[in-house]
């Protein structure tokens, strides 16, 4: 089955405007969402959603219904995703990024690992998160920080991808990780990840949509909770991210249009959260929040 991506050519500040439309018309469903620069020149980008062919027809409905009050004229464009080697081709071009003390790389530049160097061994594949997102070195390069400044004893990644970010919190502290995805695919290739990154023990991978799982009671509270989706999402769990942390615990936070920034905050704040620093990258915030009681 063929996949499709669905996308509005608009400019830089009406796709991060519909990417919110979008957000809001599929909540968590299993739908990649993504904004892209076309042309820097001309202000052009693209709105995307990725589905499966069978899924088409539906999905386009309801982008449209969406997008009828703020932009009726806008057009519904279709691409047909070729059905090639992405693994392979996407190697191609990738090339290891730092983030903090991390250095994230894919398995041909394992010559490019330093002495000092924390190596995450990352192959561009079926799950979100190589490093080369800004969501994702912002991640982190916040990790990192996080982990120098407050003691952590339990952390969870909430929507792991490839479970970068999991890994490499799991090779700084010698702590239970519990990492999550909706998406079995994705958990599937992280615990690939871990196996290959040299983990063998102390990272639970479980698939489960938001905090729909015992594992978050058997594992939790945690210290630190890291989630990086989309905004969206993250302001509709924010009491559900309160309710797992504990007391004096960090968030973080990513997968946030710089534009989204105070809603995100506004949504934290409302459960007792407040902010301590943000990063900024490529458009694209990572923000770090904490409980109010040390």
């Amino acid at each position: 089955m063929s996949e499709i991506r669905l996308y509005v050519s608009t400019s830089e500040k009406d796709a991060e405007r519909i990417l919110d439309i979008f957000s809001d018309v599929f909540g968590e469903e299993d739908y990649a969402l993504a904004t892209t620069e076309v042309d820097e020149k001309r202000d052009i980008w693209e709105a995307s959603v990725y589905m499966m062919a069978e899924e088409e027809d539906e999905v386009r409905r309801r982008m449209v219904e969406g997008l009828a009050h703020a932009y009726p004229h806008a057009a519904v464009e279709r691409e047909v995703i070729p059905d090639v080697d992405w693994i392979a081709r996407s190697l191609e071009g990738l090339k290891p990024v730092r983030a903090g003390r991390f250095l994230v790389h894919g398995s041909h530049d394992r010559d490019k690992v330093g002495v000092n160097d924390i190596a995450i061994e990352i192959d561009a594949g079926q799950a979100f998160g190589t490093g080369h997102h800004g969501t994702t070195a912002g991640c982190l390069e916040m990790i990192d920080a996080v982990a120098r400044s407050r003691p952590i004893r339990r952390a969870l990644d909430l929507g792991t991808g490839s479970g970068v970010l999991a890994i490499g919190l799991r090779k700084i502290r010698n702590i239970p990780i519990l990492a999550t995805d909706i998406d079995p695919v994705a958990v599937r290739v992280a615990k690939e990840n871990v196996r290959r990154n040299g983990i063998v023990s102390g990272l639970r991978l479980v698939t489960a949509p938001g905090f729909h799982s015992p594992a978050f009671a058997e594992e939790g509270p945690f210290d630190l909770i890291i989630a990086n989706i989309l905004a969206r999402p993250l302001m509709r769990m924010a009491p559900q991210v309160a309710a797992n942390l504990s007391p004096g615990g960090s968030v973080i936070l990513s997968g946030i249009l710089a534009a989204q920034r105070w809603k995100v905050l506004a949504a934290y704040n409302g459960v007792r959260l407040r902010h301590v620093r943000t990063l900024w990258r490529n458009g694209w915030v990572t923000i770090h929040l904490r409980h109010g009681q040390a």
